[in-house]
């Protein structure tokens, strides 16, 4: 299962990237405006920290050729580059070409099966059902990803299944249980995901009890 960071932050990107955990980023308008300065330098540095991992940036345009060009555009920063475009049946046309001449595609607003057997259809490279927000709409956004997962399988889709949306550590368990290809989620979520109470407690109780040998050096 690949783990992506979704953000744009590059002290975050690094942090968990020489760690070796995460394979990619996925970023949105609305990240790279949180970071400021100049989207092409933000996504070229990351591009740096990450030289073989995936990096999703997404289009502005909402023209459907404008958005085929754009695509395009972004496309040839590089080819660890993947687009997203928003899974609006307008895009279907553009989606198809981008596909035949090999771009590859995250198609991000992802909400229903229908929605992602079309995209899988199209043969785009990954899909990705938004989670949090169909929990917002009291939808059960864990259960759509089963559903998503059991139709990629069943159909033998080449298509990669990426959760986002996720904005809690029982999601993230979700995505893990329903047996994803990749799941995207903030350093937040992921910080909170890897940590236990018990682990701590272990930690300072071995220390504790290490430190009544009064051995000074070991081995």
């Amino acid at each position: 299962m690949k783990i992506f960071l979704d953000t744009a932050n590059v002290a975050d990107i690094k942090k968990w990237s020489h760690m070796g955990i995460i394979d990619g980023v996925t970023t949105n308008p609305s990240h790279l405006s949180k970071e400021g300065g100049n989207p092409v330098e933000i996504i070229k540095e990351i591009m740096k920290i990450l030289p073989h991992g995936e990096i999703s940036v997404e289009v502005t345009e909402k023209d459907p050729m404008a958005v085929y060009e754009q695509a395009k555009k972004i496309a040839a920063l590089g080819n660890n580059i993947l687009v997203k475009v928003p899974c609006a049946s307008e895009y279907y046309d553009i989606i198809n070409k981008l596909v035949q001449e090999n771009v590859k595609l995250n198609i991000t607003l992802v909400f229903t099966l229908i929605q992602s057997l079309m995209m899988c259809k199209l043969g785009v490279t990954y899909i990705s059902p938004f989670i949090g927000r169909l929990n917002d709409i009291d939808e059960d956004g864990i259960e759509v990803l089963h559903e998503i997962k059991y139709m990629q399988t069943q159909y033998d889709f080449s298509t990669g299944i990426l959760a986002a949306s996720i904005r809690t550590v029982d999601q993230f368990h979700g995505t893990i249980d329903a047996g994803v290809d990749a799941v995207t989620l903030s350093a937040e979520t992921l910080e909170k995901a890897v940590k236990h109470p018990l682990t701590e407690q272990g930690m300072e109780k071995f220390d504790a009890d290490w430190k009544k040998l009064g051995i000074k050096k070991f081995p």
